[in-house]
């Protein structure tokens, strides 16, 4: 048996046999078939080729055979060197339909990843914010690396294993029947004793190969984990540096040791699949030259004999998991098919309305609003996710897909029949305690999600009849975590138009008091900001977030927290930007600090979901509610406020 055989073989028995017992979705090889449609000329080619090559492997032997019968024996030096020109021709035919077989796997092979993948991704994005906050980034990224691989393997490397190993298996089998039947017969009563320790090994190499995949998945982990900047300060001002290396060290033992079974195992199965070959090629050799004295096999017929032995049992090994090999190959094409088919909970109209040009109003007109209980796929959620509403956000948590502390129910309205109306350039506040419902309702006016009852209206038209790009370009939104991309300031803005000129970012930064910071950087606006902009304080990151925001131009900005958790000589530049940012825009702003709403031209208290009341700042104030009793707690020089 050949190395690249054995190899083969051991991959093969491997793999997960549970996987034969999977049914598979309805429509899943109708599909599969569906995606082969545009390559079906290349795959025609690459077919006719491997059954070729397949059939080739006897054609050497065979030659061999006749070079020793015809040529050597009878002392005819011309049949010799014939044939041996011969069998140089088929080893570079050979040779030469091997790269053009390579060449066409992976023409149709990459050309199938780059199409699931971009499918994927496209899908991806068009998914609702719930789904993001639900699903477990790595199984995403696990979708369009591992799966979409493993789904072109069914059309490149397991189809073609497959019909290489059919073809070479009759071709062998015929060739050695012809020579002599008795040793073929000999041949495959050996058989067994490659296929039953196979399949014992495998079951081994599959069960270390899950455990290896999960001590890597630990150790990658916690690499994620520390080497994050978020995770990286934690562990310097928290962190003991002689707990972190002991545990590191523990986990990359366990992937040290379960590394060093599973090599010595598969030395072990590769070996004893080397000694039974070579015991077979014995076998055949003792008893074909028992017949070749007797006369009932020539030498030329043992030498063929034993070189077509050799390509035998490759094919056999390959041939007897082949239901395991396919079958993994078509589950990864379900597990991005049923991503494929998970439909977005937020959708583009068949016949968008268009937002008018000009300022624009905002009516939020008696919305109810309850979170999904489901908005993602069980297989891409966390462990503890299933079953735990809440668990991935709040109501108030940044558009989260969970109830939240205000509605543990995840059938119970997170916002309940509210009605606010913004009128076109107005500053209009959203106020209220943690969890009271403040986020959900600017992620409606963003369309982050669509209400259950009620409408958003936006310049008169309800965000549900417009395009998802429209209310973008319209619609600005900053956050309190404002997020920068691991790229340059000038990328970062660009992201929020992409034609701007030079000047133009420069005129946003300066808009957002933020061209001196920018100015101060090594490169300027080329200078890597580093993950989530960690590189600049949390004010710097702000401004340059407002600058995005002034750059991309919306008639209405959405700000949420856009100053929490700053400063005092940063919450004051960045109120400045703010200021500028506001002119001449409708603006919907939450804040926890009052006093950053003092002059908003109306005020809604929100609480548990409701608007219980609305006014401007004095008359709140002087009404002595709910307002009137946050302002006392974030004013007073009380216990309270300490």
């Amino acid at each position: 048996m050949s190395s690249t055989s054995g190899w083969a073989a051991m991959r093969s028995f491997s793999r997960d046999g549970s996987v034969r017992e999977h049914r598979l979705a309805p429509g899943t090889l109708r599909r599969v078939a569906g995606l082969a449609r545009p390559h079906r000329r290349p795959l025609a080619v690459f077919t006719a080729l491997v059954v070729l090559d397949g059939a080739l492997v006897a054609v050497p032997p065979l030659l061999l055979r006749h070079l020793i019968d015809d040529g050597v024996r009878t002392g005819d030096r011309s049949v010799v060197v014939v044939l041996a020109l011969l069998v140089a021709a088929v080893a570079l035919a050979e040779a030469g339909l091997s790269l053009v077989q390579r060449w066409l796997s992976a023409r149709i092979g990459e050309g199938l990843i780059y199409e699931l993948r971009s499918a994927v991704f496209e899908h991806v994005q068009r998914q609702s914010v719930g789904f993001f906050t639900r699903s477990q980034t790595g199984a995403l990224v696990s979708r369009l690396n591992s799966d979409v691989v493993g789904a072109q393997q069914a059309f490149t490397s397991t189809a073609a294993g497959v019909l290489s190993n059919a073809v070479t298996l009759v071709a062998v089998l015929a060739a050695m029947l012809v020579l002599s039947w008795q040793i073929t017969l000999l041949a495959l009563v050996v058989v067994p004793a490659f296929l039953l320790p196979a399949r014992r090994v495998g079951r081994r190499l599959a069960a270390l190969r899950r455990e290896a995949m999960q001590r890597n998945a630990d150790l990658g982990e916690r690499m994620t984990e520390r080497f994050g900047v978020a995770g990286a300060l934690l562990v310097k001002t928290y962190g003991d540096d002689d707990d972190e290396s002991a545990q590191f060290r523990a986990k990359a033992a366990a992937v040290r040791d379960v590394g060093v079974r599973t090599a010595l195992s598969s030395r072990v199965f590769f070996a004893g699949l080397t000694a039974l070959a070579a015991l077979a090629t014995a076998m055949v050799y003792g008893v074909g030259g028992w017949l070749a004295i007797s006369g009932s096999v020539t030498t030329g017929s043992l030498v063929a004999l034993a070189a077509l032995l050799a390509r035998l049992y490759g094919p056999i090994t390959g041939l007897a998991n082949v239901q395991v090999d396919v079958m993994t190959a078509l589950v990864s094409f379900e597990r991005v098919f049923e991503v494929l088919d998970l439909a977005p909970a937020v959708r583009d109209p068949e016949r968008p309305r268009h937002l008018p040009e000009g300022p624009l109003d905002v009516e939020l007109c008696d919305v109810v609003f309850t979170y999904p209980a489901v908005s993602t796929l069980a297989s891409l959620q966390a462990p503890s996710a299933p079953g735990a509403p809440g668990a991935a956000g709040g109501a108030d948590g940044g558009g989260g897909d969970g109830a939240g502390p205000a509605a543990a129910d995840p059938e119970e309205p997170v916002v309940r029949g509210v009605s606010i109306t913004a009128a076109a350039g107005q500053v209009v506040a959203l106020v209220g305690r943690s969890g009271a419902g403040k986020t959900t309702l600017a992620s409606l006016v963003a369309r982050l999600h669509d209400v259950d009852s009620g409408s958003v209206r936006v310049g008169g038209v309800d965000v549900r009849e417009t395009t998802q790009a429209e209310l973008r370009r319209r619609v600005g939104v900053v956050s309190q975590d404002a997020h920068l991309f691991h790229d340059t300031v000038r990328a970062n803005l660009l992201y929020a138009r992409a034609d701007a000129a030079e000047a133009d970012l420069w005129d946003a930064l300066a808009a957002a008091r933020a061209d001196g910071v920018v100015r101060a950087l090594p490169q300027g606006l080329d200078t890597v900001v580093g993950e989530r902009g960690h590189r600049l304080s949390g004010g710097e990151k702000q401004r340059v977030a407002l600058a995005r925001l002034l750059l991309r131009a919306p008639s209405v900005v959405v700000l949420d927290e856009a100053t929490a958790h700053l400063d005092s000589s940063s919450e004051r530049a960045v109120q400045e930007a703010l200021d500028a940012a506001l002119v001449g825009r409708t603006s919907i702003v939450i804040a926890h600090r009052l006093s950053t709403v003092r002059s908003a031209d109306l005020i809604c208290v929100v609480d548990e979901g409701r608007v219980v009341e609305r006014g401007r700042h004095a008359e709140l104030v002087a009404r002595g509610g709910l307002y009137a009793e946050l302002h006392r707690t974030q004013f007073s020089d009380g216990p309270l406020a300490a």
